[in-house]
Order: C-alpha cells, then sequence, then structure tokens
C-alpha cells in the first residue's frame, strides 16, 4: 500500500533517502539469503561483518578517505565525542584552541575544560553566532595539542565556507550536521566525527574518521571504551554496536554514490540552498535571514518574519500544507528549514511556492 510522505525540514533526526527506506523495509522482515531480519542478526556473524566492510568500504570511497585515517562506528553521540576527543588527544597539563560558533561548540568547550585547559580562539556570540569568524580574527596558539571548530551550526544556520587555517596544528572537525555535503579534504583533518541522525542515518552511531599518528597520545590510563586505540584494535566491534543504525549508514552511503559521490551532492545541496536563499532575498525584508551571506549554510536555512504570531501562522499553515518541522530552534526563533542530503529539490520549491503565497496573504 502507497504511504504517502511529507517533507520532513526538522533538523535532526532528519529526512533520509527513500530508496534506503525502501530496502531497509525489505530487510526489516528477513535479509536475503538469510533468513532473518537486519534486527535480528548477530554483530558476530559473516553477514554483519560484511555489511559494516561494505559501509567503511563506501565510505572511503565516497570522501575519499586515505589509508592513514581510522573509521569508526560509535556511540554516544557527538556529546561523548565533546569528552572523548580531548581525553584521548590532550595530554596531561595540556592545552587545545576552540572555536565557538554556536551552542554545540560551546558544550564541547564545557567538556574540554575537564580535562585541560581551553582556549576560545574566537567566538562570534556578541553577533548571537549570526556568522563565522573571519581567518584574522582567530587567535590560535601554536603550542595546542589541536584545534577544535564545528563545521556547521543547525541552530543559527551558519556554515564554514572554508577550514580554518591551523598552522600545522591538528584540526578537529566535528562535522554532526553537514558531513558528506559537499568534498571534503579528509587529510587535512587529524580527527572528524559527526552524530548520524542528520545526514547520515537514524540516530544511534557516531562516524569517527581518526588518523593514525593521534592513537599514540590516548593514554593507557583511559576507560577501555572511551579509548581510540580500543575501537581501531576491534574494529569498532569491542562491544555490541548498532547494528541497524550501521547498516542503515551503509544504504545512504550506497544511495550517495550513486548520486553521483560528493561533488554532484554539493551541486544539489548549492541548487537547493540558492533556491531558498533567493526566496528570502527577494521578499523586500517580509522575510529576514539570520545568518550574514558569507556564512550561510547549505543545510539549515534560518530566517525570521515581520513579527512572532505571523511566525506561529507560518509555522501552523505549512504543517498543513504538508511542510512538517520549520519552527526555529528557541535561541534563534523564526523558521528553520533543514534541507540535508536526503531532502528532496521538490520539497524546497514547495516551501519557495508556500513561502510566496503566505507573503501574498499576510505582507
Amino acid at each position: 500500500m502507497a504511504t504517502h510522505r511529507i517533507y520532513n525540514f526538522a533538523a535532526g533526526p532528519a529526512v533520509l533517502p527513500e530508496p534506503a527506506l525502501e530496502e531497509a523495509r525489505r530487510d526489516l522482515m528477513s535479509l536475503p539469503g538469510v533468513g532473518m531480519s537486519i534486527l535480528e542478526i548477530s554483530h558476530r556473524s559473516k553477514t554483519f561483518e560484511a555489511i559494516i566492510q561494505q559501509a567503511e568500504s563506501d565510505l572511503r570511497l565516497l570522501a575519499g578517505i586515505p589509508d592513514s585515517h581510522h573509521v569508526l562506528f560509535l556511540q554516544g553521540g557527538a556529546s561523548l565525542q565533546f569528552s572523548m576527543v580531548p581525553m584521548n588527544l590532550m595530554p596531561a597539563g595540556g592545552k587545545a584552541d576552540y572555536i565557538v560558533t554556536g551552542a554545540w561548540s560551546k558544550k564541547a568547550v564545557k567538556e574540554a575544560q575537564r580535562v585541560g585547559t581551553v582556549n576560545v580562539a574566537a567566538t562570534t556570540e556578541k553577533d548571537n553566532f549570526a556568522r563565522i569568524p573571519r581567518q584574522s580574527e582567530l587567535q590560535l596558539d601554536p603550542e595546542a595539542a589541536y584545534v577544535h571548530f564545528t563545521t556547521n551550526n543547525t541552530i543559527f544556520g551558519t556554515q564554514w565556507q572554508h577550514e580554518p587555517d591551523t598552522a600545522g596544528v591538528p584540526l578537529v572537525a566535528d562535522a554532526s550536521s553537514d558531513i558528506f555535503c559537499r568534498p571534503i579534504d579528509i587529510a587535512r583533518h587529524a580527527l572528524i566525527y559527526a552524530g548520524a541522525q542528520k545526514n547520515l542515518a537514524p540516530a544511534g552511531v557516531t562516524l569517527v574518521i581518526v588518523r593514525d599518528d593521534m592513537l599514540a597520545r590516548s593514554p593507557a590510563s583511559l576507560p577501555t571504551m572511551l579509548n581510540y586505540n580500543t575501537h581501531v584494535k576491534e574494529r569498532s566491534l569491542y562491544n555490541t554496536p548498532p547494528v541497524f543504525v550501521i547498516y542503515m549508514l551503509g544504504l545512504v552511503a550506497k544511495w550517495l554514490l550513486e548520486q553521483g559521490g560528493l561533488d554532484a551532492i554539493g551541486r544539489r545541496n548549492a541548487a537547493k540552498a540558492k533556491l531558498l536563499y533567493d526566496a528570502i532575498d527577494g521578499s523586500e525584508g517580509f522575510y529576514r535571514p539570520h545568518a550574514k551571506s558569507d556564512s550561510r549554510s547549505l543545510m539549515n536555512v534560518t530566517f525570521r518574519l515581520p513579527d512572532e504570531d505571523l511566525e506561529k501562522s507560518f509555522v501552523a499553515e505549512a504543517t498543513k500544507n504538508g511542510l512538517d518541522g520549520l519552527k526555529g530552534h528557541r535561541s534563534v526563533g523564526g523558521i528553520r528549514a533543514s534541507i540535508y542530503n536526503a531532502f528532496p529539490p521538490a520539497g524546497v520549491q514547495a516551501l519557495v511556492s508556500f513561502m510566496k503565497d503566505f507573503q501574498r496573504r499576510h505582507g
């Protein structure tokens, strides 16, 4: 029986590719040739071994992940990485640089401060995080253990257009909300982590890509599950991993490859975002963007209307028209349209049409 799907603009858990969902629906009852559900198979089985190896292989092909970097499928979300990164990469009595561009990077700072000294190399909080700091604003310490930044900010709708230049200090990225939205130079990063639930898979797995030379920094005194070396040695199978979510991540990676890879998906994402930003910019001030033009996100488009009552009406009417999840975060208010990799261009077109009609009736 056909199922009607509305357009899901939620910030996460977020929209998934329909071909991946269709394949998962088939495998939910019985994997071909296995006779049991993907939800039931053992993480020690040859079937799952093939699934997790294929997922890693496809991710390496998709993003050009070099042999110098390990691919890990961990648990605890990006929030656990806020602790694991400094615990593993910051030496005793050490220090690290953090660039603060939103709520999640502030949380990362809070956890890192439990481990060592944190230097806030730059922050745009005084601008309500409406922009990404310029390279000239970064006060970087050449003796820092690493430089941490958040690539995309879901709440505020900002995104780094280029990685910060760290002058050789290891670069660590929280890429939870925009990973693989466009080509990425993995080799420039010492470590990248991303909760899956925005651009990769359902909630439950965290992708960590860590350069081999970083592993020597992990103190032997760390709890076993918090040491990256444990998961590298056991190939993400030290304990029972989230089997179904890793399976879904593999399906999404396969889908991205079928779309033409990161170059193609980057062009598609840029076109979707341009369509929406053009509608905002062309509204003669009825719709006002939160993010500055040089810091705008491809993934999360944030904007305001003339007053809060209109914003409430906008969200309510949009929901009735099958455009769901558009209410902005309380830190910014207004509207937030999250248009991740799997979000269809037709959904953006539908939103733009609704915006123009709403302005005609209320402007």
